[in-house]
């Protein structure tokens, strides 16, 4: 059962671990220290949520819908390239207001609904957490939800610990010139992952 559970945490946290929107955006929460708790509970639970239903069956349901994940990813294009603009757009901005810490906070409700388009909306996320993990959680009869268990650990163990370790680069990013370089490159990221998907339509 210890190895089931192990096989499941390396997996999870091996596909987890590739800087994508969603950790970009736990990433900037954990420095600016807003919502740190909902945001990472937000992520580790909608994660859970997928890798269950993965493993014990929609895998096979979502195979046979493909206009799902066909709206799904022009969605998902469409958000992340919003969200890339605005990361670009406070680059520009007064340092002062980018800084972790300062300038206008965005409010528990809104912070929370862009974290889940985050989440909901990128094919990507369904790829691993729903199909992938579903497959090979398939490969354990008698032994998925050994298996399951350890990938949602590793959920939780990243995202809370990417949430509340990005204080430790604070003293890092305490310059408005280090503020404006994360926020390019997570507008970077976001406008990669959306040219990505874009381009799967093609």
């Amino acid at each position: 059962m210890i190895g089931t559970v192990l096989a499941g945490f390396t997996l999870g946290l091996s596909l987890i671990l590739p800087i994508g929107a969603q950790n970009s955006f736990v990433l900037r929460q954990g420095l600016r220290r807003e919502h740190v708790f909902f945001v990472c509970l937000l992520c580790a639970l909608s994660d859970g949520v997928l890798m269950l239903a993965g493993v014990f069956g929609l895998a096979a349901v979502l195979a046979g819908l493909p206009w799902l994940s066909q709206g799904m990813r022009a969605f998902g294009v469409v958000f992340l390239t919003w969200y890339g603009f605005k990361s670009f757009r406070r680059a520009l901005q007064d340092g002062e207001t980018l800084m972790p810490g300062q300038g206008e906070g965005q409010g528990l409700a809104k912070t929370l609904l862009v974290c889940a388009a985050m989440t909901w909306l990128n094919p990507h996320v369904y790829l691993d957490t729903v199909l992938l993990i579903g497959s090979i959680g398939q490969q354990y009869p008698g032994h998925q939800a050994e298996f399951v268990a350890g990938t949602m650990a590793a959920s939780w163990v990243f995202f809370f610990g990417l949430g509340y370790g990005a204080a430790f680069l604070r003293p890092i990013l305490s310059k408005p010139a280090a503020w404006r370089i994360l926020e390019g490159l997570i507008g970077i990221c976001m406008w990669t992952i959306a040219g990505t998907l874009a381009a799967e339509f093609f």
